[in-house]
């Protein structure tokens, strides 16, 4: 339970703060030609006098001092239009207007010309701390200005209008010179005189001046929402940000048309331009149709050549074995020639020797048969080795002789192949050997370490420390003492990439530089060394590193000695930016991808591919090698498989070629059997066996003569029986020789019509054999078919190229309506294009330049606009208006600390809640705009359909901004209800006990609340705000707060109960009142006053005050009454 705090202040509080001691007035409204003063020596005053009197325009006064002009809304507490009066209207003194006869309507009339000036000056005077601070506004018409200029002084002293403002002469510089001599501060513009004044009031924020400002019109609590909106609460100027979203936004739009029109563009190009090229196509087709119908002559030759060689071939064949028949023939034409020729000797000589004769004939002929039988077998098991039958014929003997040239020359083609392959192969598996002990030898070196530098920078260094008595780890490589984050492991591979040759370069103290130096010099490094001179007087890096620097992703060896100079060069050599997307790329200077794309000052790009970004073998950085020997262990593992792999081949290749070998080498030797008649021993066998009969024949006939001359019959008959043969033979020699001549002649004459064909002609043989299987008449060709099948296929082409001429024809009409659609719709851009097929460049150019620039450039622009102006504008409008609700609410929060100081009632307090309005649509408002700039600010998304979606979303919101046709003032009404934070809450005042903070009553719009009741919430919840806004310090003596307070005509309109609540609250809160107020109230506001002052204006032009001190006033009306 929290105490209460009464509020009872002590006699010599009464005066502290600063209070309006004096008010003057010169030519300002109906105060005219003398200068008027108010006076209340900061006390509690009664303005008083008539209706139309001047009491609003002595508050106007007020109100000009302390608010911006602008800013007041004139003759506000009269409750006037704010058109009735203005700066210009009280400077110049318009009192009444009269008709222009000639025009018809009214004009203002004014006390003063435009010559005139006029002075506000105000006194307040702080008795806690002897403080006087006066405040003054000079205003004056200009030449040819419709509102008055202005001059604005204040300083620590007490100023007046007679003393300081009156005799400077014609013109104002004078008063402003003699102002600044007078060590008063003088300011042109209302914001830094506000600054000045609010500084020495202890006013912290222009809303306090606005509720003063508000606090002069104060009304009673009809709505509870709308009293707290419209008195509580500042509004928030959104025109110029609304004004700035418009403007943004039609930037937009006309970067959206470009897209659209572009976009209209491509897909209107899209199909002409396929169909110029399809057009194209066609007439290539066509082209390629006729120069074949036109190489169909030659094409035919060609083909008629191939069946002529392939005829010749054949015929010579035949030839041969006709040839071979007829030697074979004529051989025993000549044995029985011979035996004819023995036999009748035999029988001339009555057959004496012919046994004996028989008998050697017999051995010469067994000697013979031995020999072809001997190579008949070894000619048989070689044909048997290839799985071939053997010949048994001279025919058959002759094409199998044929083919065993041909198994010879692709045999040794295979073994040629086989030996390339088996070369590839052993230089493989070499070089696979090579990289084999290569990654045992760099695993064995990282085992024995625990760096990732691979062993020929190890081997230099430690040849390097050997030589100079040194430790290797007075010399680190760079990549000893750096490695990539954990928790940035996703860019390890872009980073090894770019640090690779820095990871790799030798740190070098300062003290071993001389040394290290000479000895890289005359040493032969047998490779690349890079080394830093590192001197002893390194700085730490200092530079202000990008965000998102790769620099921050690298972790130093913090034991390192080499610690700031690592800091140091990383900072300079490698701030680059770690960019996630494309676009990031492009817009930074120094950037890398994840990819391993750099990108440096100077527009110079980079990425090195030639290794995978992911192979550990190369990376460098780090103090521990464990995940790289377990990726090279891996590898080696890969290699030794890959190695047996190859080596399975290698076998393989060489099992193939040593099986190719072995065939081609029975190929040979069957080549050395050349004559069917070394092999043939069968006829040998048949004629030792008739040698071998006639033998037994003629030992065991008696009659010799008798059976010689039957042998001789016979014999006779055989050889007639082989000449005709041999006849037969040699006719079908003949004839083959004359197709041979034939055959010959025309395939000379088909050469030379091959030899006067073009080069480009015979091109086209490929297409024509392509277009043979389509063609009809798919028949086998013969020599003689040629040139009835040249004739069906140039009449098949010929209707070909007829109907491609027809679709060509089509297409060319269409392209033309195309082409002069297009430019009937844009003809700006075509104005130097033609409307015909040649044309069909240039519209393909229009559209390669749409894809590949315009629109691109168009989109790029349309999303540059939509994400990083009109989106980002409505996101800071959109936190703008969040920043005003959270404003509210803390107005709120504050005001209720004030209310809780406050007895609304004995025991209880008043307590404000904000609670978000139900409103429709301030509801959908507020979704739309969440609905702008979801995903927007974090990246949002690059498609396109997502932008698409993202311009009608704010379309839908500016265009009620900008007012719709025919919904204009519907849309601005709108726009001023939703964009009014204020309306964005509807307000409660909860009375509660203070006891237990349990609710008493709720006032939600005082409805069924009785007149007084409003009134009382009205002050209750006026004198919270305004101690919140003007600091007031409870119960203090020296207070530096400002604790004046005007109020016109609230406690003459109220009941009397609630003006006394009200004065006695502000009483209990030490305010200095100015109360506005007709002479019928005055007995509830007298207590409470100590100054009167009567305003009267009798003629209606000229206003006059008196002052008075209360006791005066009552003494005059005692007065009176007597």
């Amino acid at each position: 339970m929290s105490e209460t705090l009464e509020l009872e202040f002590m006699a010599d509080d009464q005066l502290a703060g600063f209070r309006l001691h004096r008010l003057e007035v010169l030519n300002w409204g109906t105060f005219n030609n003398r200068i008027w003063t108010v006076r209340l020596d900061g006390k509690n005053g009664l303005l008083t006098g008539d209706i139309g009197s001047g009491k609003s325009t002595l508050v106007d006064a007020v109100t000009t001092l302390l608010v911006p002009s602008h800013r007041v809304a004139y003759n506000k507490a009269a409750g006037a239009d704010s058109r009735e009066r203005s700066l210009r209207s009280y400077v110049l003194g318009y009192y009444k207007s009269e008709r222009q006869e000639t025009l018809g309507n009214a004009k203002p009339v004014a006390l003063r010309e435009a010559k005139s000036f006029s002075v506000i000056l105000g006194v307040f005077y702080n008795a806690g701390y002897d403080k006087t601070v006066t405040l003054a506004s000079v205003f004056w018409m200009k030449d040819g200005n419709t509102q008055p200029a202005r001059l604005f002084a204040a300083c620590e002293r007490g100023l007046s209008i007679e003393k300081d403002f009156s005799g400077f002469g014609p013109e104002i510089t004078g008063l402003r010179k003699r102002l600044r001599n007078d060590g008063v501060e003088v300011f042109d513009t209302f914001p830094p005189y506000a600054s000045w004044f609010r500084r020495r009031f202890g006013i912290e924020n222009e809303q306090a001046l606005e509720l003063f400002h508000q606090t002069v019109s104060l009304k009673s609590v009809g709505n509870l929402t709308g009293f707290v909106r419209s008195h509580m609460l500042e509004p928030f100027d959104v025109e110029s940000r609304i004004g700035a979203l418009i403007t943004h936004f039609e930037d937009l739009t006309r970067a959206h048309d470009s897209v659209l029109k572009a976009k209209r563009q491509v897909d209107t190009l899209e199909p002409l331009v396929k169909d110029w090229e399809k057009h194209s196509e066609l007439i290539q087709i066509a082209k390629d149709l006729s120069d074949c119908r036109d190489a169909l002559h030659p094409w035919f030759s060609s083909l008629k050549l191939d069946l002529l060689e392939k005829r010749i071939a054949s015929l010579n064949d035949e030839l041969t074995k006709h040839q071979a028949a007829i030697d074979r023939l004529e051989e025993l034409k000549r044995t029985q020639i011979s035996k004819e020729r023995d036999l009748r000797r035999t029988i001339a000589e009555n057959g004496g020797d012919r046994i004996a004769s028989i008998g050697n004939e017999i051995l010469q002929k067994q000697e013979e048969l031995d020999r072809r039988r001997h190579k008949s077998t070894r000619y048989e098991n070689l044909m048997r080795s290839l799985d071939q039958p053997p010949a048994t014929t001279d025919e058959s003997f002759l094409e199998q002789r044929s083919r065993i040239e041909d198994w010879r020359k692709d045999t040794e083609e295979s073994e040629t192949r086989t030996q390339n392959d088996l070369n590839e192969m052993g230089v493989e598996f070499k070089q696979g050997r090579d990289e084999y002990d290569g990654l045992k030898k760099e695993i064995a070196g990282l085992k024995a370490r625990v760096s990732n530098i691979d062993e020929n920078h190890i081997a230099v260094r430690r040849e390097l420390a050997k030589s100079l008595g040194l430790l290797e780890n007075e010399m680190p490589f760079a990549g000893e003492l750096l490695q990539v984050r954990e928790d940035e492991r996703e860019w390890e591979g872009a980073i090894e990439r770019l640090l690779h040759g820095f990871g790799l370069s030798l740190l070098v103290p300062d003290k071993h530089y001389p040394s290290v130096a000479e000895w890289v010099d005359k040493t032969h490094l047998r490779g690349k060394l890079v080394y830093f001179r590192v001197l002893d007087s390194v700085k730490s890096g200092s530079k202000s590193l990008h965000p998102n620097s790769l620099v921050h992703k690298l972790q130093i060896k913090t034991d390192s000695t080499f610690y700031q100079w690592l800091e140091r060069e990383l900072e300079e050599r490698f701030d680059l930016a770690c960019c996630q997307s494309q676009e990031e790329f492009r817009r930074e200077k120094r950037a890398i991808t994840r990819a391993g794309q750099i990108k440096t000052p100077g527009g110079r790009h980079e990425k090195d591919d030639r290794h995978p970004i992911d192979d550990r073998r190369r990376y460098v950085l780090g103090w521990s090698n464990a995940e790289k020997i377990a990726v090279m262990e891996e590898e080696a593992r890969k290699q030794e498989a890959k190695l047996a792999g190859v080596g399975n081949r290698i076998a393989a290749l060489q099992k193939n070629q040593g099986a190719l070998r072995k065939k081609l080498e029975l190929l040979i030797q069957l080549w050395e059997f050349a004559d069917f008649r070394e092999i043939d021993w069968k006829p040998l066998s048949i004629s030792i066996a008739r040698l071998e009969a006639e033998k037994r024949e003629l030992e065991s006939a008696s009659d010799i003569l008798k059976t010689l001359t039957s042998q001789l019959n016979a014999l006779e008959n055989e050889r007639n029986q082989t000449d005709g043969q041999l006849e037969d033979r040699k006719d079908k020699r003949s004839k083959t020789e004359g197709k041979i001549s034939t055959a010959t002649d025309l395939q000379q004459q088909t050469q030379e019509v091959l030899q006067a064909t073009a080069p480009e002609t015979i091109h086209r043989f490929a297409m024509l054999e392509r277009m043979r299987d389509e063609a009809p008449g798919n028949q086998a060709l013969t020599v003689e078919s040629c040139d009835n099948r040249e004739r069906e296929m140039r009449d098949w082409l010929q209707g070909k190229i007829d109907s491609e001429n027809a679709r060509i024809k089509r297409l060319s009409d269409k392209i033309i309506q195309s082409m002069t659609q297009y430019k009937h719709e844009w003809p700006l851009e075509t104005r130097d294009v033609d409307v015909n097929i040649a044309s069909g460049a240039e519209f393909q150019s229009m559209l390669n330049q749409l894809r590949a620039d315009d629109l691109p450039r168009f989109e790029i622009r349309f999303k540059e606009l939509l994400n990083e102006n009109t989106i980002r504008e409505v996101a800071n409008f959109q936190s703008q208006l969040i920043r005003e609700r959270d404003t509210i609410k803390d107005r709120i929060a504050k005001i209720n600390q004030s209310l809780n100081q406050i007895d609304y009632e004995p025991g209880r307090y008043i307590c404000l809640e904000a609670q978000p309005s139900l409103d429709a649509e301030i509801r959908e408002f507020m979704s739309l705009l969440r609905s702008c700039t979801e995903s927007s600010l974090t990246g949002g998304s690059e498609d396109a359909q997502y932008s698409e979606n993202k311009f009608l979303q704010v379309k839908q919101i500016i265009e009620r901004f900008r007012g719709r046709q025919e919904h204009a003032d519907l849309d601005r009404n709108w726009t001023s209800k939703v964009t009014d934070v204020r309306n964005w809450f509807v307000f409660a005042a909860i009375e509660r006990w203070r006891e237990d903070n349990s609710d008493y009553d709720l006032y939600e719009d005082s409805s069924g609340k009785s007149g007084g009741q409003k009134e009382k919430l009205a002050y209750t919840v006026l004198a919270a705000s305004l101690a919140y806004q003007f600091g007031l310090e409870w119960g203090a003596v020296h207070s530096r707060s400002f604790r004046f307070v005007v109020i016109d005509e609230a406690f003459g309109r109220g009941s009397d109960d609630s003006a006394r609540f009200g004065l006695d609250l502000f009483k209990r809160l030490n305010l200095q009142l100015l109360i506005v107020t007709p002479l019928q109230k005055i007995h509830i506001i007298e207590p409470f006053v100590a100054n009167v002052v009567f305003v009267h204006n009798e003629q209606g032009s000229n206003s006059v005050l008196r002052n008075l001190t209360i006791e005066e006033y009552r003494l005059e009306k005692q007065k009176n009454r007597e």
